[in-house]
């Protein structure tokens, strides 16, 4: 492979189509302000570098990045792209990854708005993200030991498996299918409204008015603090292992909890049961 290295690119297209690469300790940033740096390109590893120019890596094929930082002006840094890898890196620009397949992240640190709209196939590992509409509409997810931050996340999506996780977020997995969470924290309001096929297990779950519309979902051994007006409307079973506030008219299945404060049942086609511990004993 051709090796790039201690070189600064500032204008347009400055290693368009490049094959075969390694680009090493250079700099994307000047006053030219060039952008799509590495665009059409394939087979290219790029590390130690600094990008703080616009759209450097769209249509691109097996790339891998290494203990790179982009910054805040490297908007929409991959789009289009497949058979990506990048570990130890920062991703600061907003839609920094989007329409692209074949993506592992693994200890990065994310800020970026809009970040993973529609990714088929993505694992992400020990890595932080603050993001809004993050990962919206992608599919084939499959996250380990991710601490997310924000709002409207994991709408969409479908085919995911979340473990050892740890998200404050609202609005989450909205209209999502096909999902399992493990092991994991989730807070915040709403959520999960709309879901279909959607379990989660050995979860601790907090925030107003959870799981309200969805299909066949999954509580196994969870948690619920600080969480009122549950399963309106829900097709559900779940074994909660707390106290909970407030549960509102499931459409079906049961409900398995150690107490609950209210039990509201003012809809006629509420036909979910709900069994507390005393009734258990």
């Amino acid at each position: 492979m051709g090796i790039i290295e201690n070189q600064k690119f500032d204008e347009e297209r400055a290693l368009y189509g490049s094959h075969g690469v390694i680009v090493r300790n250079c700099s994307f940033d000047g006053p030219a302000d060039g952008e799509s740096a590495l665009k059409e390109s394939s087979d290219i590893e790029v590390y130690d570098c600094f990008c703080n120019l616009r759209y450097p890596f769209w249509h691109d094929h097996n790339l891998r990045i290494e203990n790179c930082e982009m910054t805040e002006l490297c908007r929409a840094a991959l789009w289009y792209s497949d058979n990506i890898s990048i570990s130890g890196t920062k991703m600061h620009g907003i839609k920094a990854l989007r329409e692209c397949s074949g993506v592992s992240v693994e200890d990065c640190h994310i800020i970026s708005p809009e970040f993973g709209w529609s990714v088929d196939g993505i694992t992400m590992k020990d890595s932080t993200a603050v993001s809004e509409y993050f990962m919206m509409r992608s599919r084939r997810i499959n996250f380990e030991n991710v601490e997310f931050q924000g709002k409207y996340s994991f709408q969409y999506i479908e085919d995911a498996v979340f473990e050892n996780c740890n998200f404050n977020t609202k609005d989450a997995f909205w209209h999502g299918k096909n999902i399992i969470v493990r092991n994991s924290i989730v807070k915040g309001e709403y959520l999960a409204w709309y879901s279909e096929n959607l379990t989660l297990e050995n979860c601790h779950i907090s925030g107003t008015q959870p799981f309200c519309y969805c299909k066949n979902l999954k509580l196994v051994n969870c948690v619920l603090d600080d969480a009122d007006l549950c399963f309106e409307k829900s097709d559900v079973n779940a074994e909660i292992k707390s106290h909970v506030i407030s549960i509102k008219n499931p459409a079906s299945g049961t409900i398995k909890a150690e107490s609950v404060g209210e039990i509201i049942m003012t809809d006629e086609n509420a036909h979910g049961e709900i069994v507390t511990l005393n009734q258990i004993s």
